[in-house]
């Protein structure tokens, strides 16, 4: 008999057992079928890296002595392509990757994990959505995986353009204080980076990186600054880098490179 139900493949990048991707599936769970594909450890900020040098080994995870899904040894994207081209034995028809812990909006989205996960999704032609949580401490999940569903279902009933894929970050509030929804761009506030010197045990030196997120004038429809008025920020993101403004400026110095 056929299953009718959409079929949904749940992924992150804070590894299979952060508390952010429970939420999530369980969330999932009342829109369609679920399967968990996940990083067997925290793989934050690994951009969309994929595995070519080393196997990636697959392991049945329990939890709470029940089967949860797949841990990958691999990035998110490795999950995602591994799930699609050798676990699944149906292809989804959504997925969708968090509940993240911290922000990924401005240039964060190019480093994220998390977005990388949506956006290999998107490649592969399946409807793709990123879900972060705008906190690091303290996270109250149940507002990110109760909207989590809303949106899951519109993306299934309308589905998403060629190449395009969600990326929502919802602020770390309870409900009755999210001040509602806002379709925003990405915008360009990066990390003020710090390296804290210090030295092992064996006298060696080592770095650690630390910083903070550099809060720009960019406008009122930034994913940054929506967030930080309590609305939830949908972006539609692309994965085509291409520069097209700049192509005809490009076209002119033709003539000078084929000189080099």
């Amino acid at each position: 008999m056929k299953n009718n139900k959409p079929f949904i493949l749940v992924t992150n990048d804070d590894g299979i057992g952060a508390p952010g991707i429970n939420f999530l599936a369980k969330a999932m769970q009342k829109v369609g079928e679920v399967i968990v594909v996940a990083p067997d450890s925290e793989k934050s900020a690994v951009g969309h890296a994929i595995t070519l040098t080393d196997p990636i080994r697959v392991m049945n995870y329990d939890k709470n002595g029940l089967w949860h899904g797949y841990s990958v040894s691999g990035t998110p994207s490795d999950c995602v392509k591994i799930a699609v081209g050798a676990l699944l034995e149906r292809r989804p028809d959504l997925v969708i990757s968090g509940i993240n812990l911290g922000s990924n909006a401005g240039i964060n989205v190019i480093y994220s994990g998390t977005v990388s996960a949506a956006t290999e999704g998107t490649i592969l032609g399946i409807s793709s959505i990123a879900i972060s949580l705008t906190t690091f401490t303290d996270p109250i999940f149940e507002p990110a995986a109760d909207f989590a569903i809303k949106i899951a279902r519109l993306v299934l009933a309308k589905g998403l353009p060629e190449r395009t894929l969600l990326n929502i970050n919802v602020p770390n509030v309870p409900f009755a204080q999210i001040r509602g929804v806002r379709i925003t761009r990405q915008g360009m506030a990066n990390f003020a980076e710090l390296f804290d010197k210090r030295i092992d045990p064996r006298n060696r030196v080592y770095y650690w990186m630390d910083g903070k997120k550099a809060e720009l004038a960019e406008g009122e429809d930034v994913d940054d600054v929506v967030i930080r008025e309590n609305l939830i920020s949908i972006t539609p993101v692309k994965y085509d880098l291409t520069n097209y403004d700049f192509i005809p400026e490009l076209n002119k110095w033709i003539p000078e490179i084929e000189k080099i």
